[in-house]
């Protein structure tokens, strides 16, 4: 019975420090939201590098509905951004399309395979004429998470 008291008591602890933080839930990596930039200012602050060790702020438009392996944050600019999870060491909520997420890691500018891309689509739940569409490498600001808070 002791160790029933423990479990609600740890539950309660816990529960009391994220209402007490207030920043969401974390995944990966630990981090905070303090000097997180918002995403549509990524491209100024990247500035002609390849590749930035930063914290964004962002708006998750999709989430790879296999095993949430990957998602997009939209850059305020008609583009989108793919985040992956450092060593896929995490995956995120299949769910959580709509929230603002804040994410720290390295931001790179790359081009992204057909491959790769059809892969991303097929993931997504696109049809198969959607993938077909697919049949040039694509250039693409990415973004590699240590860790991610999702907000409430």
């Amino acid at each position: 019975m002791k160790s029933y008291y423990k479990i609600i008591i740890t539950i309660l602890f816990f529960g009391a420090t994220t209402l007490v933080n207030g920043q969401g839930h974390n995944y990966g990596e630990k981090i905070t939201d303090k000097g997180a930039i918002p995403v549509t200012e990524l491209a100024k602050k990247m500035d002609g590098q390849n590749e930035l060790a930063i914290k964004v702020e962002g708006v998750v438009l999709e989430v790879c509905q296999v095993k949430g392996c990957w998602m997009t944050l939209d850059l305020g600019n008609g583009e989108k951004m793919r985040v992956t999870f450092k060593d896929y060491g995490f995956f995120m909520p299949k769910n959580i399309s709509g929230k603002t997420v804040v994410i720290e890691g390295i931001a790179s500018l790359s081009t992204t395979s057909v491959e790769e891309l059809k892969h991303y689509a097929e993931d997504a739940g696109k049809t198969k004429a959607e993938i077909d569409k697919i049949t040039a490498p694509k250039k693409e600001m990415t973004f590699e998470a240590a860790g991610v808070i999702v907000r409430n």
